[in-house]
């Protein structure tokens, strides 16, 4: 199925978003506005998201849950990584870059929030809210 928020129904062009307007007040805002990181990934991967943040990661869980074996999970990791660029996951980490305002990479705001995850502090929808409103921002 096509990601009607992420390409074109038409042409299958990349899509923006130029306009946004709160459910409560009607405040409009009219610019140019580009999808998260996540907006790439399908209906069925971020299900699969879902349950592997729900599982804290536990493959079991996600085999039992989902009703899938472990190479298949290994795949939809692997397959998932390399729509978000993180091909490189499974290798030794880089030490943390910092900007000049002495904040880590985005790499160690990823983990610290997936780490909430795992300990139950917040939801995996919260988080992947969190990861679309950051994608926005550095783009």
């Amino acid at each position: 199925m096509q990601n009607i928020f992420n390409q074109c129904p038409a042409c299958g062009g990349q899509l923006i978003i130029t306009e946004c307007q709160c459910t409560r007040c009607r405040l409009q805002i009219r610019g140019e506005f580009h999808p998260g990181q996540l907006a790439a990934l399908s209906e069925d991967e971020l299900t699969f998201i879902q349950v592997f943040l729900s599982a804290r990661g536990n493959l079991s869980e996600v085999e039992r849950i989902l009703g899938i074996s472990y190479p298949t999970i290994r795949n939809k990791l692997d397959e998932i990584n390399e729509i978000l660029n993180l091909g490189n996951a499974g290798q030794e980490p880089l030490p943390p870059a910092e900007n000049g305002s002495g904040e880590k990479s985005a790499a160690d705001s990823r983990k610290k929030i997936l780490q909430k995850v795992a300990d139950g502090e917040i939801a995996p929808a919260e988080a992947v809210e969190i990861f679309n409103d950051t994608a926005g921002e550095s783009e």
